[in-house]
């Protein structure tokens, strides 16, 4: 299982409609928070994600709009009698951030909180994936993400396992598994029954950010590409000035790295009546889009291939 739970979507100003930037992403269970902004504490309650088994907030830059839920998120997860430490990774300044909110804010908390301060390339690995942070283009020093999850086992051939002679039963498993097993004095190798290893499922997240060279390679062929798309195709110029990416452009990257779908997110307020520019925009490019919404959540399935 892999789920994308979008929190806040909003641009710099936040709208009736829409919180924030937030993405939290569950997988087998573990969450991943990217980005915190103003009250992403209350979108979890709403959707009841629970907050016991986040134990990874990952900051894509540090202006306000991306930040100021983490006290809040802190201070509940202590009410709730939270133990376990808690890992906040992020660019540079990443840690005067969190030293900071631990000397204005009288937590009543008793769990330690990391500061991870991460640059392009850095890689933490998790048990069965990865996050590698990607260099963005922001007016801060800033960061995108790509959750990686490790090759799966290829498929197992039963045909050709009871055709060497193999008996049904523990040596299929052992196989499965990648270890050699000897029938009738024969040793028959996992590559004899078992079809290529298969791709897990990635995800990237840009943050804010012009669009990016580093982001559409890491993108390549990802499941899902969540970018930055603050305005429509108009407002280029706009676009440009501030570092954020129009529609037509995140478009442009998830064509070139041949995602199989694309979110839209950040969305700026003059958008809150109506998105259909973004949407026309980007579709124009690339058909497999759609435009983020809150508590909007995605089901990344594994492929078949």
């Amino acid at each position: 299982m892999l789920n994308v739970t979008f929190l806040g979507t909003a641009g710099s100003l936040p709208t009736p409609e829409r919180n924030p930037s937030a993405i939290l992403i569950n997988r087998e269970g573990e969450m991943l928070l990217f980005d915190c902004g103003e009250g992403t504490q209350r979108q979890m309650m709403r959707v009841r994600t629970g907050m016991i088994r986040l134990n990874h907030i990952f900051l894509t830059h540090l202006h306000a709009d991306h930040i100021l839920g983490i006290p809040g998120l802190l201070e509940t997860m202590a009410f709730q009698g939270r133990e376990k430490p808690l890992i906040i990774a992020g660019p540079t300044h990443t840690f005067h951030l969190v030293e900071t909110f631990k000397t204005v804010c009288y937590f009543s908390r008793d769990f330690e909180v990391q500061a991870v301060e991460l640059k392009p390339g850095d890689v933490l690995r998790m048990d069965g994936y990865q996050v590698e942070a990607l260099e963005t283009r922001h007016s801060v020093p800033s960061l995108g993400y790509c959750l990686k999850e490790d090759l799966r086992l290829g498929r197992f051939n039963r045909d050709a396992a009871m055709d060497l002679g193999i008996p049904p039963g523990p040596l299929f498993g052992r196989l499965q598994h990648g270890q050699s097993v000897e029938v009738d004095g024969k040793m028959i190798q996992p590559d004899q029954v078992m079809g290529p290893p298969r791709p897990g499922r990635k995800i990237v997240y840009t943050g804010d950010t012009r669009p990016c060279r580093t982001v559409e390679v890491a993108s390549h062929g990802a499941d899902l590409l969540i970018h930055d798309c603050a305005l429509a195709d108009d407002m280029a110029d706009w676009a440009k000035e501030t570092k954020h990416s129009t529609a037509g452009e995140a478009a442009q990257v998830a064509k070139c790295a041949n995602v199989r779908k694309l979110v839209l997110t950040h969305i700026s307020s003059r958008y809150s009546e109506d998105t259909s520019p973004l949407l026309r925009d980007a579709r124009s490019i690339f058909e497999r889009t759609m435009v983020a919404e809150d508590l909007m959540t995605l089901e990344i399935q594994l492929r078949d291939e």
